[in-house]
């Protein structure tokens, strides 16, 4: 059996969200002219607000805007390396890195379960010393292009206990105790599926769900 320790990773591994960064990063490195279209960006974050898109919808939007609908990862992987190395270097809560390696000692498999698209959680994760990487897919069309659209499911909420549970019935790991660490209530189906939940510089609604459960609450300022 395989003891496991689950990370989410915006604003618990990490102290500040990575999705939007990562696209203005991509915008601004490689298409400048594309940072006149952040206007848009922000009518689309209102309509997610009010609810007219979900999630998933606002990623493909804010994808297609600042990316581009199609990239080939060759063009794309400089911009991943830069933005992981950016992000390890200067947005990781101290927390976080001491988490990791307490896991690592105690013998268990650090996995990153994450809603942002694993094109560039998976190079931030290498850097961290992530042993596996679970995150919102892009779709690759025939012509080996990064499509703005998501593959299967946006990872977040119950979406992302799906996505776990698939992983590890397909990893060939047979399941022993799972430690999961997440700043937010939007991870609560994943919080009750482990079987220690830690939540991680809380906001209100998690802070008080963990104090009614009995789950541990960490500061990894």
């Amino acid at each position: 059996m395989t003891d496991f320790a689950i990370y989410d990773m915006d604003r618990t591994v990490t102290r500040h969200a990575t999705y939007t960064p990562f696209l203005i990063h991509c915008a601004l490195h490689r298409a400048p002219w594309r940072l006149v279209l952040i206007p848009l960006v922000i009518v689309s974050m209102l309509a997610y607000v009010l609810k007219l898109i979900d999630r998933g919808r606002l990623k493909e939007i804010n994808h297609r805007l600042l990316l581009g609908s199609k990239r080939h990862p060759n063009e794309l992987k400089p911009l991943v390396d830069s933005f992981a190395e950016k992000t390890a270097a200067s947005n990781v809560r101290p927390g976080a890195r001491a988490a990791i390696a307490r896991d690592k000692a105690e013998g268990r498999r650090v996995v990153m379960a994450t809603a942002s698209y694993r094109l560039y959680a998976q190079a931030i994760g290498d850097r961290l010393g992530f042993d596996d990487v679970i995150g919102t897919g892009s779709i690759i069309g025939l012509d080996d292009r990064v499509h703005a659209k998501i593959d299967g499911e946006n990872c977040y909420g119950p979406a992302k206990l799906r996505m776990v549970t698939d992983w590890l019935s397909k990893s060939g790991f047979e399941r022993g105790h799972v430690r999961f660490y997440s700043d937010h209530a939007s991870d609560a189906p994943v919080f009750e599926w482990s079987d220690e939940a830690v939540a991680v510089n809380p906001h209100d609604r998690l802070a008080k769900l963990a104090k009614e459960r009995g789950w541990a609450i960490e500061d990894w300022t």
